[in-house]
């Protein structure tokens, strides 16, 4: 166990994630790191997560609600503009179920020390005021710093914002955010019942908590912009894959090792639509000549027959899987993307919704990939693209640069000392 900070009490902190298990596995990171501190780690979201929760060994309180697997089985979620529309919609009734089990979890073992919530889960800052539960605003990727000078591609329609002058961007970007009507019924009917101020924007009021931001990905993949909180801390990706639960299956290992290098393709651990993205990939995969990992958790998107040369798994850690591949074909969420930079493979994004738009077109900036929309994704467009995915060497050293990159890594510590100077057990007078 690490030793906590000279005069530092261990605390119970509370992980509040909400989403995707691409969503998840950044605070099972955390909560490990917290863990071997000596603190008490609770996490509370849907129950699909509780085994991956405490396989790390954190407690677990379920949402008492589907309201995650609904969200994830609608096929909006994965289209543009629309995705961002049901994640709101989801969350703001989430709401309510996330506030419960913390007040159930308040009525059993007191108040908790601290909060750790993406800007998302709303019942995270509805108890932060009123509560007094300090909370820090956990953000994932780029996309959730809308910042006036470098605005993140939200939307492909960003990018007429970045032709503006800086005083326009300004103006535009503070005009009413149509993603609050998304939420807002569901906050504000919680708000009511626990006697809480309604926020009259989320987007304006509630994005960053005042007590802190916690941004897990680097400054060189998207640097700090003068419109950025200042309470922030930004640190590096946080790379959890659950391998030391989930090691390759021996198949798989057999296939990797029978053969060339094959490509792998996902689609991502949330999406339960992809019918059209892995017939696509097979015909790549038969064109180019190449050996092929499907990997999805719904076998029923995966064409029926395959040949021999194409091997299919519900899940594989990216980060004992990568090293084997030629290149990645995957939607472009934040966690499949650093795991790739970490392998130092080429990857081809078929961006999707979300934040995926933004990633994409940050890969591209760094040299490493290329990107295609998913309603652009077919055989004759993307082919091209993965034919110089595999067999560009500009494009293959530059991720090799990248994967020598990441293997720098800062001390955790400092990033757990100014987490726990926020605990409320810190600070008795709160």
């Amino acid at each position: 166990m690490d030793a906590l900070s000279e005069n530092r009490d261990p605390g119970h902190i509370l992980l509040l994630p909400f989403g995707t298990s691409g969503s998840v596995f950044p605070f099972i990171w955390l909560g490990r790191l917290l863990l071997r501190r000596g603190h008490r780690v609770t996490m509370i979201t849907a129950g699909i997560h509780e085994k991956a929760a405490a396989s790390a060994g954190l407690n677990f309180i379920p949402l008492g609600s589907d309201v995650v697997e609904r969200m994830l089985n609608e096929a909006d979620l994965w289209r543009e503009v629309h995705g961002s529309k049901v994640a709101y919609q989801h969350a703001g009734e989430a709401t309510r179920y996330y506030v419960e089990a913390i007040e159930v979890l308040i009525a059993r073992e007191g108040v908790p020390d601290l909060m750790l919530a993406p800007m998302i889960c709303f019942g995270a800052r509805l108890m932060r005021e009123k509560r007094g539960i300090p909370l820090i605003s956990v953000h994932l990727y780029p996309m959730m710093f809308v910042s006036a000078h470098a605005p993140p591609l939200v939307a492909r329609v960003f990018r007429w914002l970045r032709r503006l002058p800086l005083w326009l961007r300004k103006i535009v970007l503070a005009m009413p955010n149509p993603l609050d009507f998304m939420a807002l019924r569901g906050v504000w009917a919680c708000c009511d019942e626990h006697a809480v101020t309604r926020p009259m924007s989320l987007w304006r009021q509630w994005w960053h908590s005042p007590d802190g931001v916690l941004a897990l990905f680097p400054a060189w993949f998207a640097a700090p912009q003068p419109d950025w909180p200042g309470n922030l801390l930004q640190w590096d990706f946080p790379m959890e894959d659950m391998v030391d639960e989930k090691p390759l299956e021996q198949e798989l290992m057999n296939f990797l090792q029978e053969g060339p290098q094959p490509v792998m393709f996902t689609a991502g651990s949330g999406q339960f639509h992809a019918e059209k993205f892995f017939a696509t990939a097979l015909e790549l995969t038969q064109q180019l000549g190449c050996r092929a990992v499907f990997i999805s958790a719904k076998a029923g998107q995966v064409p029926k027959e395959l040949p021999p040369s194409v091997y299919v798994t519900a899940y594989a850690p990216f980060s004992t899987l990568l090293p084997h591949a030629r290149a990645f074909v995957h939607h472009g969420g934040i966690g499949t993307m650093s795991q790739s930079l970490a392998a130092g493979i080429p990857q081809l994004v078929v961006d999707m919704a979300l934040d995926q738009h933004d990633n994409a077109e940050r890969l591209e900036q760094l040299g490493v990939g290329l990107s295609i929309p998913a309603s652009r994704f077919s055989t004759e467009r993307a082919r091209p693209l993965l034919q110089r995915c595999i067999s560009d060497p500009t494009m293959r050293a530059r991720a090799v640069e990248h994967a020598a990159r990441m293997k720098t890594k800062r001390d955790p510590a400092v990033m757990l000392q100014w987490l726990e100077e926020k605990c409320r057990n810190q600070h008795p007078q709160a």
